[in-house]
């Protein structure tokens, strides 16, 4: 089983920018992309195969789901498989934000099955690049309590600056930087950043503070305070900014309950065997390689089935692998 390559869904929002299709070389149309998901099993954007040099390859066009249906755990791995079923558990995306995003957080597995009969959502940013002076936004810098948070989320924003910024722990963006964000971690990108993301598949998110902006129809966005309130995370950390060694050509970035992320840095050729039964993605972030008989260059992503894993690598690339 050669690895597949899947038609990326590009998403146009109100604070996307134009760098995704430069950077995964396409030409489009499409204004204010926002995000590219690359893998997706979120029900109605699930990922379609497209061709990967196979003569008559019968996969073409079936989706990420009817795929798994198909091949079960030769795919995505036999534990996965048990534990997942047809539900791809994870979702991978560019993102390019032109503007700063919403405060936001997203429920854990417990609160997401009660209230939406879905997992949560735990995710991963990979800053590819940034502008100078761009801000991430993780966490708190300062404890507060639920009655406070009710108060700075409902206070009425002065100069369009909200209360709800002043106690958000702000960070310089550079190149290389990673951050974890577990289920109820309060969040945002700012504007400037184009990064990677790696998160269960979900698609819940709480709206925290939207900086006043509004929809296409001049309506101001749903935000989301009262059902944000008991998904937060209200602990103060002492850092946000998760460190890895960058001088090794494969370095474990996120090793968690949902994915297992490496940065693997390839100059002319490499053999990989991640000792897992699980799928491998492959996400391209410069350069381009032969990867298991597959061509990949910059801004693509492929998934390597659990049955053939262990990568062969020729070219000159850096890479984000995710394994379960």
């Amino acid at each position: 089983m050669k690895p597949y390559k899947f038609e990326p869904y590009l998403k146009t929002t109100i604070w996307g920018g134009y760098q995704i299709a430069p950077f995964k070389g396409i030409y489009t149309a499409q204004p204010n992309i926002g995000e590219s998901w690359e893998i997706s099993g979120v029900p109605d954007h699930e990922s379609i195969a497209v061709e990967r040099g196979l003569v008559d390859d019968v996969d073409v066009g079936m989706n990420l789901t009817e795929l798994i249906d198909k091949y079960k755990g030769l795919l995505v791995g036999q534990k996965v498989y048990k534990r997942f079923g047809n539900q791809f558990p994870l979702l991978v995306k560019f993102i390019d934000s032109r503007q700063d995003l919403s405060v936001q957080v997203h429920p854990d597995d417990k609160l997401a099955m009660e209230r939406h009969g879905c997992a949560g959502k735990t995710e991963m940013w990979y800053v590819i690049k940034s502008d100078v002076g761009s801000k991430i936004y993780a966490g708190l810098s300062k404890s507060i309590t639920r009655e406070d948070y009710e108060q700075l989320a409902t206070a009425e924003p002065v100069n369009d600056h909200s209360p709800m910024q002043d106690v958000l722990s702000t960070h310089e963006a550079h190149e290389g930087d990673l951050y974890f964000l577990p289920a109820g971690r309060l969040h945002a990108i700012g504007a400037g950043n184009f990064l990677a993301e790696i998160q269960q598949t979900s698609d819940i998110t709480y709206r925290v503070y939207d900086f006043g902006r509004k929809d296409s129809h001049g309506n101001p966005r749903e935000l989301h305070i009262e059902q944000a309130k008991d998904a937060i995370d209200y602990q103060v950390w002492p850092e946000y900014r998760t460190s890895y060694d960058s001088t090794k050509p494969i370095s474990q970035l996120i090793n968690c309950p949902y994915f297992v992320v490496h940065r693997v840095v390839v100059q002319v050729a490499q053999q990989i065997d991640f000792h897992c039964d699980s799928f491998v993605i492959v996400m391209c972030l410069w350069g381009e390689a032969n990867i298991n008989g597959i061509h990949i260059r910059q801004g693509e992503t492929i998934l390597v089935p659990a049955c053939e894993n262990v990568l062969y690598i020729f070219g000159n690339a850096t890479f984000l692998t995710a394994t379960m």
